[in-house]
């Protein structure tokens, strides 16, 4: 302790701790706002990603028959040929565990698009029958056209 009377207290800006204490106070105040709206930013931008994901997941799921138990596409392209010639029989199923084409003699599965090749010497109808697990069936039926 000074024992000089005359001697001036310390005013709060002639301290340096004082004032820097302040000013690291104020910058540590700033830097952790920053962090937390930067935080908040990164939320919400992930919320609406994820939210965009889940929308382009169902329309995807809505697009390959859902949960639907049916026959989405079956086509022969293309549809009349010249003999000897090939044309491709293509089908699309869902929900299916089981696929017949006939007549045919290579081997077809449950798919969301396939094509098989055939090559019919006069005009042929085909027949694709799906079947689901629980024993439900359907039919569709084309017929290629020979020349």
């Amino acid at each position: 302790m000074s024992s000089d009377p005359n001697r001036e207290p310390y005013i709060g800006f002639r301290n340096p701790l004082f004032y820097t204490s302040f000013l690291l106070a104020v910058a540590a105040l700033y830097v952790g706002w920053v962090f937390f709206s930067r935080r908040q930013d990164r939320r919400e931008f992930e919320e609406k990603a994820a939210a965009k994901k889940r929308e382009e997941d169902r329309r995807a799921v809505e697009m390959m028959g859902g949960n639907r138990f049916e026959i989405l596409t079956f086509y022969a392209s293309p549809g009349a040929i010249h003999r000897g010639e090939t044309a491709q029989v293509c089908y699309g199923v869902s929900n299916t565990k089981t696929v017949r084409l006939e007549p045919q003699s290579n081997p077809v599965w449950p798919s969301l698009a396939r094509c098989v090749d055939v090559a019919p010497k006069k005009d042929t109808t085909y027949t694709l029958t799906i079947e689901d697990g629980k024993g439900n069936t359907k039919t569709a039926t084309l017929t290629v056209q020979v020349r």
